[in-house]
């Protein structure tokens, strides 16, 4: 009784527009209230709020979101967009293969899906539509390959993942990186497809030569640069995620002053990361709350227990975990998909016999299916947002990306050591 109203009063308090963190910590309240009283209620929210936050790995949220920033204000994102530019050439749809390749390039620097689609849509889409490229094909390529972020090291979703999931963050982030070369390449494949059924969405590029698309290699050091300074220490085991993320953090901001960025630009960078890192704090603490409300219900072991007893195949199970994700992304965005499932979930896939690894990874995924669908679609926002784009033209352009990445999970599903062949090979 008691779950059946702590999860009614959380939807009902979604649907009217409250915020997650708040929701979550009424929800959770008025559950723990319900089950022990006052006395357990006080108990409980007088040590959240710091058990909340207080972990060392909980660092590394702040420090990948400055690292973004940093790299937002330092227009090192421009130069990638320009080597790939070159690089793909007079490829059929080669601005928008550029953008994919960008994207990945920004992704692997960044842990920040809304930065990534932010500077993706004032750096590609204006050359795009300048090219004569159709809009909504256009905006809805930046807004897949603003998704990658998500999944490639540094992600911001997969470190969220591991601490709620209490897993190792460095597998976790090492092990998107096949499946972050996967989406790029499905990206690309789309964009063929597209370019093939639909010629005029996308003319012909300028081509360059192999002397120009060489010297350009010259401005990629930044990239490698700051990869080599988290994906690679990570990998390698010369430091940890913690440490990796403070030391890109350092390196974006090096770069960035060595590109004379303007001050206002150090500080906007800086009360943007204050803000989200807030947000997120404000998120765990509720989070905290009704994760324990959880946990004196014991609803993750009852459901569990019946589960298995049922004898339902665990195929039919998953699948049916993956399309309740595909549904929540219509209507929240990933953290708090991440924050409201994963408790429940994680222990569950577990004991199916899933590779919590594995697991994780598909989750994100969907949740990169979920950025794009209606009515939520963050990234369509965000970019409606940037180019003055109608929200509809946004989505129509992104869902043969969605249809493809449909496909890319099923793969996914059907061939794990995509998923756990790199993280294997760790130290």
């Amino acid at each position: 009784m008691e779950v059946t109203i702590g999860f009614a009063l959380l939807g009902v308090l979604l649907v009217i527009g409250l915020p997650v963190a708040i929701a979550l910590a009424i929800a959770g309240g008025v559950g723990l209230y319900m089950l022990g009283g006052p006395q357990l209620f006080t108990g409980i929210l007088t040590t959240t709020p710091l058990s909340a936050v207080n972990s060392y790995e909980f660092v590394m949220i702040p420090m990948f979101i400055l690292m973004a920033n940093f790299i937002v204000v330092s227009g090192v994102s421009e130069d990638m967009f320009q080597i790939a530019r070159k690089w793909t050439g007079r490829t059929p749809g080669g601005l928008a293969h550029a953008t994919a390749l960008t994207g990945a390039a920004f992704g692997a620097i960044s842990g920040s899906s809304t930065a990534s689609a932010a500077t993706l849509a004032s750096t590609t889409i204006p050359g795009m539509i300048k090219q004569g490229y159709n809009p909504g094909f256009a905006s809805g390529v930046v807004a897949i390959s603003g998704t990658l972020a998500m999944l490639i090291p540094p992600s911001g979703a997969m470190i969220i993942y591991a601490l709620l999931a209490d897993m190792s963050v460095a597998h976790l982030l090492i092990a998107g990186v096949v499946p972050g070369l996967l989406v790029t390449a499905t990206i690309m494949l789309t964009i063929f497809a597209w370019v093939y059924l639909r010629p005029g969405d996308a003319p012909v590029a300028q081509s360059y030569s192999w002397s120009e698309k060489i010297r350009s290699l010259g401005g990629a050091w930044s990239f490698l640069l700051l990869f080599a300074a988290v994906t690679v220490v990570i990998y390698t085991g010369i430091g940890t995620p913690t440490e990796a993320s403070a030391i890109g953090a350092f390196i974006a901001f090096l770069l960035a002053l060595s590109r004379r960025t303007p001050l206002r630009s150090f500080v906007r960078a800086g009360l943007s990361t204050l803000e989200a890192s807030c947000m997120i704090a404000m998120i765990f603490l509720g989070a905290q709350v009704f994760v324990y409300f959880l946990t004196m219900t014991q609803v993750t072991q009852s459901l569990v227990s019946w589960l298995i007893a049922s004898e339902i195949p665990s195929i039919v199970i998953l699948i049916a975990i993956l399309l309740i994700y595909l549904v929540l992304g219509c209507f929240m965005d990933l953290i708090a998909m991440l924050i409201l499932t994963v408790p429940i979930v994680s222990p569950l896939v577990t004991q199916l016999g899933y590779d919590p690894v594995w697991f994780a990874v598909i989750t994100i995924v969907m949740g990169e299916i979920g950025v794009l669908t209606p009515p939520l679609g963050i990234n369509v926002f965000v970019i409606s947002k940037y180019t003055k784009m109608p929200v509809n033209v946004v989505f129509r352009g992104s869902y043969p990306h969605v249809l493809a990445h449909l496909i890319l999970v099923a793969v996914l599903v059907a061939f794990p050591a995509l998923v756990l062949w790199l993280p294997s090979t760790m130290n």
